[in-house]
């Protein structure tokens, strides 16, 4: 299918306490921060990225994007950083209808996220789509579209929302599933241990250290 105009928001707000408090951006994989690796995939999928970050921008001027802070103060979560990036793709991109978030800590996203979840939404009828392997969703990873911004902050203001899944399931959610042989592409490094094990996984995909 023909995918529609689409940007991608790079969920890189959070404080990373199981990684000692770092900037989870610039935690690397296979000798580059995982940040390069997810701009890397992403941008061959969509033409507009966006970073969600907090703090000084500047330490994430290398990458040549737009970096928005979340719109609200008090770091409520990824549910805030998603509402900062649909905010920002409906007055920086007009033209853009949908928005697609996926983590900084997901450094093997697929080559073909941005495609499967549209066709996944499309053929549901759906509101929007999420990620899902081996059996579970993956909440950040998903399809939004930009017009659920609204809704979005009078959840996070008005009705103290803060899990991702709780958003969604207030709205027809399709599913699309990956699956995890060789490796699940959904990945995600949380802990010393997973950024071990993203390293192992990257040379056996031949990601190899620059």
């Amino acid at each position: 299918m023909t995918v529609p105009a689409t940007t991608a928001v790079i969920l890189a707000g959070g404080r990373a306490h199981r990684l000692g408090g770092t900037d989870k951006a610039l935690v690397e994989v296979a000798g580059r921060p995982m940040l390069a690796h997810v701009v890397e995939r992403l941008s061959q999928q969509s033409p507009g990225l966006v970073i969600n970050a907090n703090g000084d921008p500047a330490r994430l001027a290398a990458f040549g994007l737009p970096v928005v802070a979340d719109d609200l103060p008090g770091f409520l979560g990824p549910l805030a950083g998603l509402l900062a990036g649909l905010n920002w793709t409906r007055h920086a991109r007009p033209d853009a209808a949908w928005m697609v978030s996926a983590a900084v800590d997901m450094p093997f996203l697929p080559p073909d996220f941005v495609g499967r979840l549209h066709e996944a939404r499309a053929r549901a009828g759906a509101d929007l789509a999420v990620a899902a392997s081996g059996g579970r969703r993956h909440h950040v990873a998903a399809l939004w579209p930009v017009g659920l911004a609204d809704s979005l902050q009078r959840a996070l203001t008005a009705d103290g929302l803060r899990a991702v899944a709780a958003f969604t399931d207030r709205y027809a959610v399709a599913v699309a599933e990956w699956p995890t042989e060789p490796f699940d592409p959904f990945f995600n490094v949380n802990t010393p241990l997973d950024q071990a094990m993203a390293d192992d996984l990257a040379a056996s995909i031949g990601i190899t250290t620059p």
